[in-house]
């Protein structure tokens, strides 16, 4: 099984916008499995993060989960957020970015049950062309 991309997709992301004076944020879902945000910012299930190096300290984009700490209502919190939860990461400025659209399969911790076997039903091949949203 090959590793995520999109682990790689937000840190580069985050590196553009930040090298073209922009503000980086992630769209989170708040409800994904090893979320920490401050829950009175969630709203819909989703939290919006301000990313950029003014607005968070020791950011690490590198290590799973992605942590930081930040000040939400004037109060500091530290953030963790799995790549997997990431939904969006975009410029605040003209919106440019990626848009994953949906939270990847968390994966299990080692010591986790394997789950049950089924008898696994052959994939569908894609059926027209690929759905692809251009992000403006």
């Amino acid at each position: 099984m090959s590793k995520s991309r999109r682990p790689y997709l937000i840190r580069a992301i985050h590196e553009w916008a930040c090298d073209n004076g922009h503000t980086p944020h992630l769209l989170v879902a708040a409800d994904y499995p090893g979320v920490v945000v401050p829950q009175q910012f969630v709203q819909d299930g989703r939290i919006t993060l301000n990313i950029s190096p003014m607005a968070v300290q020791s950011l690490d984009l590198t290590s799973e989960p992605i942590w930081f700490s930040a000040r939400f209502g004037g109060r500091p919190f530290d953030v963790q957020v799995p790549s997997g939860a990431v939904l969006a990461i975009f410029a605040r400025e003209n919106g440019e970015g990626v848009i994953f659209g949906e939270t990847e399969a968390s994966e299990a911790p080692a010591d986790a049950a394997p789950p049950p076997q089924t008898d696994p039903e052959p994939p569908k091949p894609p059926k027209g062309r690929p759905n692809l949203r251009v992000v403006k």
